[in-house]
């Protein structure tokens, strides 16, 4: 169910009676034979995982893990410890867009310096992770209010517009994430207003200061690949562009795998 750096499964191997831990494997104990069970355990292990620093801020907050939101958890796990242990973790995020005389224009968010995850980086409009017991539409419904200020009757007229796959390592751990993909047209005249703080400001950028945004380090890799999508669905990258290829392939490329970058 996820994947660990060598250092890390030396650390878990200390933790006998949760673990059994050999050179390319770990498992849960037997006596840990319920998701109940299992749920306790991570928790004490998170927990002690956060007094060491050895993770990014507590969020109070549990994903569930399991092959698909839609599946029986094995277990739930503290979201700050999720990619520690470099388990699969779902979210939902919305493009933010408005139609005008030249097509349109999206709405991107800079996150608030004191994130503990990508701090002060552009990011889509609507965005988060997927907590356990919470569906996709309720998340989008929930981020939509708390990071623009949109209403639920507007939030949920969301379109859903697939999934893209995010794989790669990180100071914190493995972080190996589906992102449901979501376009919610909104009127001309809406500007957003962040309510959680998570937010500092917002900026309507048109199709070519998207395009030069994303060529940046200046936005946030799950964004990259949620606006990349949109492009390619909306025809700004045609067939025959060079780059075509390379970014289909973002879109296509499995979290199954432990290649993955």
């Amino acid at each position: 169910m996820g994947w660990v750096t060598p250092p890390r499964a030396r650390r878990l191997a200390e933790w006998p009676d949760i673990f059994h831990v050999t050179s390319n494997r770990i498992e849960c104990a037997a006596s840990l034979a319920t998701p109940a069970a299992r749920t306790a355990a991570f928790d004490v292990i998170a927990r002690e995982l956060a007094q060491e620093n050895a993770l990014t801020a507590w969020r109070d907050e549990r994903y569930a893990v399991a092959a698909s939101p839609n599946e029986m958890p094995l277990f739930a796990i503290e979201r700050a410890a999720a990619r520690y242990f470099g388990v699969h973790t779902f979210a939902a995020h919305a493009n933010g867009i408005i139609a005008d005389d030249a097509g349109w224009r999206m709405w991107l968010a800079r996150r608030s310096p004191t994130k503990p995850i990508d701090p002060g980086l552009l990011d889509n409009l609507v965005g988060g992770g997927i907590a356990a017991g919470i569906s996709v539409a309720a998340t989008i419904v929930r981020e939509s209010w708390e990071e623009a200020g949109i209403e639920a009757n507007r939030a949920r007229l969301a379109k859903p517009a697939g999934a893209v796959h995010i794989c790669r390592d990180q100071p914190d751990g493995l972080q190996r994430e589906t992102i449901y993909v979501h376009d919610l047209w909104l009127p001309a005249d809406f500007a957003p207003t962040n309510q959680d703080g998570e937010a500092v400001e917002h900026h309507l950028s048109a199709p070519d200061e998207v395009l030069a945004v994303i060529a940046t380090d200046d936005v946030t890799a799950d964004a990259s690949l949620v606006i990349v999508d949109f492009l390619l669905r909306h025809g700004h990258v045609l067939p025959h562009d060079p780059s075509f290829a390379a970014l289909e392939g973002l879109r296509r490329r499995s979290t199954a795998s432990p290649h993955c970058t």
